[in-house]
Formats: structure tokens, C-alpha cells, sequence
């Protein structure tokens, strides 16, 4: 492949270009943080039914060790992040405010802590369906920050064939780098995970999407690619959402997935590159998922950077580790554009954290901005990487009117991405009406 093909530009209509905020961690190498004395290991860290605990206090284990199993297809099981004894099994606070089960475990300070869990295996001599119960059976969940159940994606209908696997290594939040690291450091990891991802969901090609600000890491994916051309790297232009899983289908493959659905309906599975390169670890050791790589960034870390992190470490913790400056500050997991603030620093790292982003009071926004009437600029309508109409929507969301946000507006394809309110010159919070307005039509529903 030459590199005017390979570097040929792809796009999608409208989204918007925020600061991307990525160079302060885009060339630093993935260090790996020690271990918090005590690590609280929630039983619901995916969507789907929470884990059931294997464990009971006063319990030893060691690093890797299952605590948790999964219950049933859609739910996957947990595992000992650190070698220690089980403290306790109870209600703890998380990043969104209710409080669910978890498992809370000392660690002990003099421990190796080596993953004793695990044995080699040839994922080549396994049948399809052993795989899906292999990759379950590691806990694996989409490390993009959505936390879908991994073995669930890669067994769709039996009514949908599969024919490509795209690989989605955008990574367009501000701030984040963690899939950048990760295409760069565990590149043959990457690279099998893949092929096992392929395996499994009978996908006859794979296409992996990122975007131009990461052209490093097309060269060094572009360096492996097997010979045959079954995989392929492609840069795509830098814009935000880019990395939205229906977005990048329709930019690499010119196909649209159908309103309220699926990838698979479209014969597309969708996977993160820390995904698929943890599933190249993992999988053929019999290991589960007990840590992950995680951002660390924003003008309120004195040592940003990409850190190995075990699940399960308090965010106290880490940004202490990190150098947090810690007054009146504002913390968000994940990216500033999708991602959520904390109120407590007791909530611990889960699967689904792609980033820890401080910024301190000086740098961000008044808590509560003033909100000024809707002037009609349709700067929302040119922002919508869906073309959905925000400014209507936020309209009826003001009346309360939330069946008719869905029945004429299509609320449900709004994926919340925050480029509405992004771009609003009068400070309307259009994405979190939106969220309220879905969570008000669910509990009719129900």
C-alpha cells in the first residue's frame, strides 16, 4: 500500500474540533503505578447484570484469582487486582452517585504480587464458541469507556453474518492517549487480539481507523500488518466524535448503520484497540482482567502520563500518586467532552475509566454559567455528527415533552456527545436534557 493511499483523509459531516490538550502525554511510555494498600472492586463494572461474589471475608487471594462470577451471558465475572485478604463485602459509593456492591480488599505490602492465575493455551486449537466462553471468562469489556460485555459483541445473532471487524483506535476526547500508547507499546498484541476477534465473529478482513494525529502509530501498526492484506490501517481525519463506533463505520466502509441499531445488522463488529490488545494478553493465558492503562492528564496533574492501573485503585490514590493539586478542584472520568464528574476521591478505577482529568478552578467553567433563551443560530444543527435537531429537542425537553423528543426527533440516536452543547452560544445544557429526558422515557417504559 502507498502512503498516499494510506494516509488518504476520511471524514463524517459536521462535529466540532475542541482543544485537543494531548502533548503533554502523546510521547511519554506507559509506566505502571504501585498498588493502593486497599482496593474496592465493585461487582458491576459492565453493562449488564453485576457479578455475584465467589469470596467471603477474611477470605486470602491472589492477584488474578476470580472473586466474582459472571451472571449469565450478559454479565462477566472479576478478579483479585492484588494478592490479599477480603476486608469486606458491601455498599460503596461510584463515579455516578448511587452506591452498588463491591468487594474490598486489603492488599498485603510484602507480596510479590505476581499473577499466579493462568496457564498458556492454543487459542488456535479452540472452536469459535470456546473463545466466547475464554474471552468471558476474562472478565474483558470494551476498555473504550462503554464496558459492553466483549464475548457478548463478538456473538451476534446468528441472523447477521459478519464480514469485516473494524478496530477503532480514533481516540478523539481531548486529553486522552491512552489507545495511543497502546497501538504503539503493544502492537503485536494488538495484532492478535485481532486475529482472535476475527476468528471468532467469522470476519474475513478487519479495518483499523485513526485518527491523522496519531500517524506514529499508523506506521508502526502499518510495519506488522500481515502480508495477505486480511488487516488494514487507515488514517481518518481528526474531528470529534470520531471515534463513535456508527460514525467510523459509515467513514471507513461507507456503510450506515440503521436508525435505533446495530453494527452487526450492517455486518460489523466493532471493537477499541485497548481492547482487542488486552484480549491478545489475556486470552492466551487463561488470565483475567484485573488492570488497565488510564490517562492521567489536565493542568491539575503535576505528573501526567499513561499508567498501568489496577482495577480497582481509589482515585484518592492515584492522583496522590500523580501529584494532584488538590484544592478546588474539578475531576472527571474519561475525556471533558462524554466524560463525568466525581464527588468523592473514594470511588475506585474500573473498567470502563479511559482517563482521570483534573482541572483546576481556574481553568474551568462557573458551575453554574448562565443560561440564556435559544436564539435559533442552528449552530447545534451544524454540530450534530448525527443530524438530529438539539435546538427542537431542547425545546420540547423545556415542556417536559419527552415521548415526542423520541417519536418525531429520534432522541434515542442522539449517542451524547456533547457537541450541541459545545457549540450553544447560550449555554444551554442540550446533552443533559437529552440524558434526562431518555432516563424519563426508560422508566415509563419499564
Amino acid at each position: 500500500m502507498g502512503l498516499l493511499n494510506l494516509f488518504r483523509r476520511k471524514t463524517f459531516a459536521h462535529g466540532v474540533h475542541p482543544p485537543e490538550h494531548k502533548d503533554e502525554t502523546a510521547h511519554l511510555p506507559i509506566r505502571r503505578m504501585p498498588f493502593a494498600p486497599r482496593m474496592i472492586v465493585p461487582l458491576s463494572q459492565h453493562f449488564g447484570a453485576p457479578a455475584v461474589p465467589l469470596v467471603h471475608v477474611g477470605q486470602e487471594v491472589v492477584r488474578g484469582e476470580p472473586i466474582a462470577r459472571a451472571d449469565g451471558f450478559m454479565s462477566v465475572p472479576m478478579h483479585a487486582p492484588a494478592t490479599g485478604v477480603i476486608e469486606s463485602i458491601q455498599l460503596m459509593p461510584t463515579a455516578r452517585g448511587p452506591k452498588t456492591e463491591a468487594i474490598v480488599l486489603k492488599v498485603h505490602p510484602g507480596a510479590e504480587q505476581r499473577v499466579l492465575y493462568g496457564a498458556p493455551r492454543d487459542v488456535d486449537a479452540m472452536t469459535p464458541d470456546e473463545i466466547v466462553t475464554a474471552v468471558q471468562d476474562t472478565g474483558m469489556v470494551g476498555l473504550g469507556g462503554a464496558a459492553f460485555p466483549t464475548h457478548v459483541k463478538l456473538k451476534p445473532p446468528k441472523d447477521y453474518p459478519i464480514d469485516t471487524l473494524v478496530v477503532n483506535g480514533c481516540e478523539c476526547e481531548p486529553y486522552l492517549t491512552t489507545d495511543h500508547r497502546v497501538m504503539l507499546e503493544y502492537t503485536d498484541e494488538l495484532l492478535a487480539g485481532i486475529r482472535i476477534a476475527m476468528r471468532v465473529s467469522g470476519a474475513k478482513r478487519a479495518v483499523i481507523g485513526v485518527e491523522d494525529n496519531k500517524l506514529d502509530a499508523v506506521e508502526a501498526i502499518q510495519r506488522k500488518l500481515p502480508e495477505d492484506g486480511s488487516i488494514t490501517v487507515q488514517a481518518v481525519t481528526t474531528k470529534y466524535p470520531q471515534g463513535s463506533e456508527k460514525l467510523l463505520v459509515k467513514v471507513l466502509l461507507g456503510r450506515e448503520v440503521p436508525s435505533g441499531g446495530f453494527p452487526y445488522q450492517i455486518g460489523v463488529v466493532v471493537n477499541n484497540v485497548g481492547t482487542l490488545a488486552q484480549l491478545g494478553m489475556l486470552l492466551p493465558q487463561s488470565q483475567g482482567l484485573i488492570e488497565r492503562v488510564v490517562t492521567l492528564a489536565g493542568p491539575g496533574v503535576k505528573k501526567p502520563g499513561n499508567y498501568i492501573i489496577p482495577l480497582g485503585t481509589p482515585l484518592r490514590f492515584a492522583l496522590d500518586y500523580v501529584g494532584y493539586e488538590g484544592d478546588a478542584t474539578h475531576i472527571i472520568l474519561g475525556g471533558p467532552m462524554m466524560g463525568n464528574t466525581v464527588a468523592s476521591l473514594d470511588v475506585p478505577v474500573t473498567k470502563g475509566v479511559t482517563g482521570i482529568v483534573v482541572m483546576p478552578e481556574q481553568e474551568r467553567a462557573p458551575e453554574t454559567p448562565t443560561i440564556y433563551p435559544c436564539i435559533r443560530c442552528g449552530r447545534c444543527l451544524d454540530a450534530c455528527p448525527v443530524k438530529l435537531n438539539p435546538s427542537q429537542m431542547g425545546r420540547l425537553a423545556a415542556k417536559r415533552l419527552y415521548a415526542e423528543m423520541q417519536e418525531k426527533y429520534h432522541l434515542n440516536d442522539c449517542f451524547e456527545c456533547g457537541c450541541c452543547s459545545y457549540v450553544c452560544p447560550s449555554n444551554i445544557p442540550l446533552v443533559q436534557y437529552f440524558r434526562i429526558a431518555k432516563a424519563i422515557n426508560r422508566e415509563r417504559a419499564a
